[in-house]
């Protein structure tokens, strides 16, 4: 937005008056300090004389360099007394590929429903001892084990150990 504003030479003021945004609102946005809504995208992008796709899509406005924090609660995908999964990859994009962190304390367990046909699922272990189940068959995981397996099938990932297990996930929709 910073930069379609100095394009046109436009002050925070300029854009204000053509958008009904706030100024204050446009100047947190531009700090990255404030999310806007839908509708308030859409007069920015109106502002502009542009759609929404092609504000969202305009190379420059946003950065390509996407963060995901530690702390963010929007990305713990689950959270229980047993199992933790936290999300590693955009929740905005459409995608082939998902990635996540999943911690599974003693006993803990996730279990799945078979995913779409030909999806397949890549697990490596960080930490402590983990089952893996593809179907009817099974193999077990120490830290530094790799493994794939069918996920178009009914699965699940156990902590097979004494103590904390923590592996990182990566799906493949196909």
């Amino acid at each position: 937005m910073k930069q379609l504003r100095s394009d046109r030479n436009w002050s925070l003021e300029a854009l204000a008056g053509a958008s009904g945004v706030s100024r204050s609102m446009l100047s947190e946005i531009e700090r990255e300090q404030a999310n806007p809504t839908l509708a308030v995208t859409l007069r920015i992008a109106q502002a502009f004389g542009m759609s929404l796709s092609e504000l969202i899509e305009t190379p420059g406005v946003s950065s390509s360099i996407t963060v995901i924090r530690h702390h963010d609660r929007a990305f713990h995908y689950r959270s229980d007394d047993h199992c933790r999964i936290r999300t590693l990859s955009p929740l905005n994009l459409e995608k082939d590929v998902e990635f996540y962190e999943v911690e599974l304390q003693p006993g803990g367990a996730l279990r799945s429903a078979p995913h779409f046909e030909g999806t397949r699922e890549f697990l490596t272990v960080v930490k402590g001892l983990v089952k893996v189940e593809s179907n009817e068959d099974t193999d077990t995981l120490h830290h530094g084990d790799s493994t794939t397996y069918r996920a178009d099938v009914p699965h699940a990932i156990l902590n097979a150990g004494k103590g904390e297990a923590l592996v990182f996930l990566v799906v493949i929709y196909r």
